[in-house]
């Protein structure tokens, strides 16, 4: 098995997340920080909007189940790359749409793809393409958050109408053990 480290920001780290951990072939996802100034921010530093901080989510995948652009196809398809530091109601740079690249590979692949979404999308595309920078893990309790939350407001209204997305549009690529 051949792994590859994904890097994604695109709003609340929970909505990511949650579909990244139904993608078949993704074999681990973690929220956490990234892209900003202070060493280990907490969530509320980072809820500021202070700390230069994204909140993201890290996707180790086995790249003979799913590649990278198909990684990146569906991060296009889950949030809105076009609004600049904002996705829906949450707003600040912590919820900017960015790709922290780990290779020079991942950025030409991120490159294509948002020249691809451009012809997708009515308005520009806004997604920043980044050098992944120093990661820091985001607290237990946001691990796992739409699985043991489902019924939670923020996770009723907006994560699981994204995972409801992901679903319908990437059926055939869903983990068989999620279904």
């Amino acid at each position: 098995m051949a792994t590859e480290i994904a890097t994604l920001g695109g709003g609340c780290f929970w909505c990511l997340e949650a579909v990244y951990q139904e993608l078949k072939g993704v074999e681990h996802v973690e929220s956490g920080y990234t892209g900003g100034r202070v060493p280990n921010p907490t969530y509320e530093q980072v809820c500021e909007g202070t700390t230069g901080h994204a909140e993201v989510v890290r996707i180790t995948f086995d790249t003979d189940v799913v590649t990278y652009r198909e990684v990146l196809e569906i991060f296009f398809t889950i949030h809105d790359p076009t609004t600049l530091n904002r996705q829906g109601n949450d707003v600040g740079t912590q919820y900017r749409s960015v790709i922290y690249y780990h290779s020079p590979e991942q950025q030409d692949t991120a490159k294509h793809v948002i020249a691809e979404m451009a012809n997708v999308w009515d308005a520009p595309i806004v997604t920043e393409l980044s050098p992944a920078e120093t990661y820091y893990k985001a607290e237990d309790y946001h691990q796992n958050y739409f699985r043991q939350h489902p019924l939670q407001g923020y996770c009723a209204f907006v994560v699981a109408p994204k995972v409801a997305k992901f679903r319908k549009t990437f059926a055939e690529r869903i983990n068989s053990e999620v279904e």
